[in-house]
């Protein structure tokens, strides 16, 4: 029995197997090709994603640029007109954007001290009226304001250098 096994039988299993070992290498190596492809696309779908959020940032702050550009050029023109018009026409071209800021100022201080009023009057807690009258809104509208007074004399006194 063992030579009938050891004869062609046995022969035949290993040379089978041996036939069909490079065929699984191959196999196995074209997975992992195909995997190491896989990976190499993914980069360069994440480097191409990285490079369109860069280029859209860039024009971001181009355009940035352009509008910080076109409003220095708004303020030189008025400037200019303010001193062709003469003193009247300058001191009222001086005294809008602030007077209005403080008109705005003043209702909004007025709306928040008459809701205030109102709320003691009602006999409400006075710790609960403090916190509730001062929201997300009011705190966007005070940052607006100094945001716009100081951030833009800042922007002014940098292009001055």
């Amino acid at each position: 029995m063992f030579e009938l096994l050891g004869g062609g039988l046995l022969g035949s299993i290993f040379g089978g197997l041996f036939r069909l070992a490079p065929e699984i290498l191959k196999h196995l190596d074209k997975k992992s090709e195909r995997l190491h492809e896989l990976k190499m696309f993914t980069l360069q779908t994440d480097l191409e994603k990285q490079r369109g959020e860069f280029r859209v940032e860039e024009r971001y702050v181009d355009y940035s640029i352009q509008q910080v550009d076109a409003i220095k050029e708004a303020f030189k023109e008025q400037a200019q007109t303010a001193k062709q018009a003469g003193a009247v026409a300058s001191f009222i071209t001086a005294v809008t954007r602030p007077g209005l800021t403080w008109i705005a100022f003043g209702v909004y201080v007025a709306v928040k001290a008459a809701g205030l009023t109102i709320a003691f009057q009602t006999g409400a807690p006075w710790s609960e009226v403090l916190t509730k009258s001062y929201d997300e809104d009011d705190f966007a509208m005070l940052n607006m304001m100094l945001t716009f007074w100081f951030v833009g004399r800042s922007i002014e006194k940098y292009h001055k250098q």
